[in-house]
């Protein structure tokens, strides 16, 4: 059953009978197509071509698709009406596309000379290495001209950041940040299904928006929502959208329907004035129409009878579009059907071109965009020092040299901005951002929502804004919350954009275990895992404040040269630490470095111990501290230990690991993560794939959840397992 053939006979029936109607009398191009619309015929032609080329290149993806040629389906046809926005929103605004926006893709595309939007489509159908936004990676309507970041298959994991670019938005101008040239008043806008509105991410995106404007703050997102009344299989009943948002508070409610062309441009130019003008949330309810299926692989008879799906066909906005055109005397029926002929073989022409042109062919083009890295400018960055320092030389610990290392930041970096959970008045549950809301105003710094969607999702839309966010996540285990707005979003950003966009931030996240006094697996947890696990993202885990300093210059410099996301894990544990061997030694106390050092991504470095070692200790975090303490007994028992600090747990310093293991001959691991999923697993793997013999053990934390109150110390690696491990190592003869 081709409904494809189906929906391209029945528009072309449409004009048939179009055509054997009456006459109107010819209309000028700037004449309003109807009463009481101001949608002009001119307009409506230059949509009109619009939604054909969106329409024909989704016959073309199913065409090229059956040939073998095209690997991605999705389409756009029954929701062309939003072509509306393409025409009528500004270059300068920001949008963030559902995958059903072909339409308005193409209008806007039209907006700006040069754009070549049927053969860009048709390319990333093909997954050509020479499509121009993704480079093959994936079928993306994106462009950087357009200010249209690419989205792979939303489901509303978009919402949050384009939110977070409204509020970036108008911060920047608020810091005087606005490039010269750009208009201050633009907008951000984001488009998803209806059956998307019912997502988790889609609620805390809306909230977030509104949560501004309740606070008075300004928030100029426009949220479209393209209601095609089912969600794949599944129908959203009637009057949902309208019963959940018409009525809300605090968000401006615009009904559109976008198979009537006349009634979705003047619905969508309230939507934008009221948005751009009053700088205030609005939400776009536009009608639309599913056709055609969900994707390629959908069978669409297996939950609507053919009844059904007629019904759907007849609501085509094309023929609609076709009839207002005709009826209003701005074309006759064969001009109608010539436009859609002529999209029709621009887009054959482009498909074949497309399915000619080369795709990607190694793993080192693939991976090119996927986390760039230039070490020299990153270093030349990290190390600039022309700013006025917060350092003092007395000795402090962790938590007072993160504050005193972001103010440095902030000095340093103007379009800085730190928010989270009580970063501002409180200065943070443990005080790491004590005093920076004083120094630098609330512009810069500020609470947020206790929601870790939105904060990371502000982060995004913020770096497209044009500003450098370091937000933080309060407790390890709360980033679970939202890890998509890290795996799906601002890490793949760089990788599905081929590099033309990015998103670079330091996230903070004060985490892992051995808090006293206050715990539980949610204060005290230990799995780092589903962070490790996203490509392209740098982890680092300072256990003193002299790191964590150093490698926050790093984490900046690389955000600000290559975009890059790097995430930053505060041991909790050792925030106030002050001791390291007995009470009042100071042992843990660090001087804040001079202006200039830093630390470079996946440098690890040599913590304790004389070259020649009977066994090389690898840790991080509060394994440092536990290992430095367990050495100092191993030494009084003539067992010495090289302790290595690897500080990057992605990437991980590899290559020092197998020099450290050679040397020593033997290897004790202190990992504080679970044995299972932990950084240990891939540092064994490492070793044995680096040729390194030799006899290799680890202290790991249990597979399980952190308990509360002294039984956590059963589950976490301890001084006396590590000094227990050590000696049985030491035992064993040397490779």
């Amino acid at each position: 059953m081709n409904r494809a053939a189906a929906v391209d006979r029945n528009f072309r029936r449409a004009i048939a009978r179009l055509a054997g109607a009456p006459v109107s009398p010819r209309v000028p191009r700037d004449a309003r197509i109807r009463r009481a619309t101001d949608l002009t015929a001119g307009d409506a032609i230059a949509i009109f071509e619009a939604m054909t080329q969106s329409r024909h290149l989704d016959f073309a993806a199913r065409d090229l698709k059956a040939k073998g040629a095209g690997f991605y389906t999705i389409g756009s046809a029954g929701h062309e009406g939003n072509a509306v926005l393409g025409a009528r929103l500004r270059l300068d605004d920001w949008l963030f596309l559902h995958y059903r926006s072909g339409a308005l893709y193409q209008a806007r595309a039209r907006l700006l000379p040069g754009e070549t939007p049927l053969m860009d489509i048709a390319l990333s159908l093909c997954a050509s290495s020479e499509d121009p936004i993704s480079g093959g990676r994936h079928k993306v309507f994106g462009s950087a001209a357009l200010r249209i970041p690419p989205q792979t298959s939303t489901i509303a994991s978009q919402l949050p950041k384009a939110v977070g670019c409204a509020l970036g938005i108008e911060r920047r101008a608020r810091l005087g940040l606005v490039p010269p040239g750009e208009p201050a008043d633009n907008i951000a806008v984001v488009s998803f299904g209806d059956a998307s509105v019912n997502h988790a991410v889609a609620l805390t995106a809306i909230n977030s928006a509104i949560h501004a404007r309740h606070r008075g703050e300004a928030c100029p997102v426009l949220f479209v929502c393209e209601d095609n009344g089912i969600g794949i299989s599944v129908p959203t009943p009637d009057g949902w959208i309208a019963s959940q948002y018409a009525q809300r508070e605090g968000l401006e409610y615009v009904a559109a329907d976008g198979l009537d062309l006349a009634d979705a441009w003047d619905a969508a130019g309230d939507a934008i004035d009221i948005c751009r003008t009053e700088r205030r949330p609005v939400f776009l309810h536009l009608r639309t129409v599913r056709l055609l299926g969900h994707a390629g692989s959908d069978v669409e008879t297996e939950y609507r009878t053919i009844p059904e799906i007629e019904a759907a066909e007849s609501l085509d906005p094309l023929p609609r579009a076709a009839a207002l055109l005709v009826e209003s005397g701005a074309l006759d029926a064969d001009e109608v059907l010539a436009i859609y002929e002529d999209a029709a073989r621009r887009v054959a022409g482009a498909a074949r071109e497309a399915a000619s042109r080369p795709r990607l062919g190694s793993v080192a083009e693939i991976v090119a965009p996927l986390a760039p890295l230039h070490p020299d400018a990153i270093r030349a960055e990290a190390s600039r020092a022309n700013y006025e320092s917060a350092r003092d030389e007395k000795p402090r610990h962790l938590a007072a040299l993160v504050a005193a290392g972001l103010a440095d930041m902030l000095a340093k970096y103007p379009e800085l901005v730190i928010f989270g959970e009580d970063v501002g008045k409180k200065g943070g549950v443990y005080h790491a951002t004590s005093d920076l809301q004083k120094k630098a105003g609330p512009d810069r710094v500020f609470d947020t929502l206790l929601d870790e969607t939105s904060i990371l999702g502000l982060a995004i839309g913020a770096a497209h804004a044009g500003l450098l966010p370091c937000p933080e996540i309060q407790y390890l285990a709360y980033f679970h919350n939202a890890e998509d707005q890290l795996r799906g979003e601002a890490g793949s950003l760089s990788f599905f954009s081929n590099g033309r966009f990015k998103n670079g931030m330091v996230v903070r996240i004060a985490g892992l275990g051995y808090q006293k006094g206050f715990g539980g697996h949610f204060h005290n947890d230990d799995a780092i895992a589903a962070l490790r696990d996203i490509p392209g993202l740098a982890i680092g885990v300072p256990a003193t404040g002299e790191d964590a300093v150093e490698m926050m210059r790093t984490a900046f410099a690389a955000a600000r040269i290559d975009g890059r996301v790097t995430v930053l894990i505060e041991p909790i544990a050792l925030y106030m630490t002050k001791d390291l061997h007995v009470p009042g030694d100071g042992g843990w106390l660090r001087e804040f470095p001079a202006p200039g050092r830093a630390a470079a991504i996946g440098e690890g470095r040599v913590a304790h111990g004389e070259k020649t070692a009977d066994l090389a200790i690898l840790t991080y975090g509060n394994g440092l501290f536990l290992s430095l303490r367990a050495a100092k007994r191993l030494a009084a028992e003539g067992i010495r230990a090289r302790v290595t600090d690897l500080r990057w747990l992605l990437p991980i310093d590899t290559a020092l690991c197998a020099r450290e293991a050679r040397g020593a001959g033997r290897v004790l691991i202190v990992d504080e993560c679970r044995r299972t999923a932990g950084p240990s697993e891939q540092i064994v793997t490492a070793l044995v794939e680096a040729g390194v013999d030799a006899p290799i053990a680890r202290v790991t934390a249990e597979d399980t959840y952190v308990p509360l109150g002294p039984a956590a110390e059963l589950v976490l690696p301890s001084e006396d397992g590590i000094v227990s491990a050590a000696r049985a190592l030491a035992a064993t003869r040397r490779s």
